[in-house]
């Protein structure tokens, strides 16, 4: 394990992956499982992933991402996806914390209703939403990915249809981003260039 700051400075897009690694379901379930901690709005955690670690069910995601090869040479590649109707959900996701007394019934109301208020009849927030939460999360399991030692490809070129339809994922899910994860093969680039500090941040 690596501190966190370095494991940030350290993460890089990998192209090559050894094609012997093989990563057990333990093994994926416990970067996942990590990933679970990301933030989401009104805790909607309005998010999914589909983890591809056989042969075949990577071979037909790749023939939905361009042909792209990292997708079969990884030791699992993931589609996350994000879930627009989430916020059907929060009253049984705040419940827990209602029952265990960390807040009141007049929170719970207000956070329930401002949740479904809020997303219920607007189709561009419920998306936009599913997006952040979906990228918050991916970004999330490439650092935990990191810290493991493994190497990670994040990809948003793929048809969303033909991923939709070899991940299985409802009306209601749309896949924002696929993540390669594995053991790193030699010919990946170095960390590459980062735009001069000055030119992204602005203090006021």
């Amino acid at each position: 394990m690596t501190d966190t700051l370095s494991t940030i400075k350290a993460r890089t897009s990998a192209n090559n992956f050894d094609t012997t690694h093989v990563m057990t379901a333990a093994e994926i379930e416990e970067l996942v499982s990590y990933a679970q901690h990301a933030p989401t709005a009104f805790n909607l955690q309005n998010w999914r992933v589909v983890a591809f670690s056989s042969k075949a069910q990577k071979e037909a995601l790749k023939a939905a991402a361009y042909g792209q090869q990292k997708v079969a040479d990884a030791a699992v590649t993931f589609v996350v996806a994000g879930i627009k109707d989430g916020y059907k959900e929060i009253g049984r996701l705040a419940k827990p914390l209602l029952d265990a007394g960390a807040i009141d019934q007049a929170a719970y109301d207000g956070w329930v209703g401002m949740t479904v208020g809020s997303h219920e009849n607007n189709p561009q927030l419920q998306h936009d939403e599913a997006f952040r939460s979906a990228s918050l999360v991916s970004m999330t399991l490439m650092l935990a990915a990191q810290a493991k030692g493994y190497v990670s490809g994040p990809m948003s070129g793929f048809v969303p249809d033909q991923v939709s339809a070899v991940a299985g994922l409802g009306a209601n899910e749309v896949p924002v981003m696929l993540i390669a994860v594995g053991r790193a093969a030699d010919g990946n680039w170095p960390r590459k260039p980062r735009r001069a500090l000055a030119e992204q941040v602005k203090i006021v």
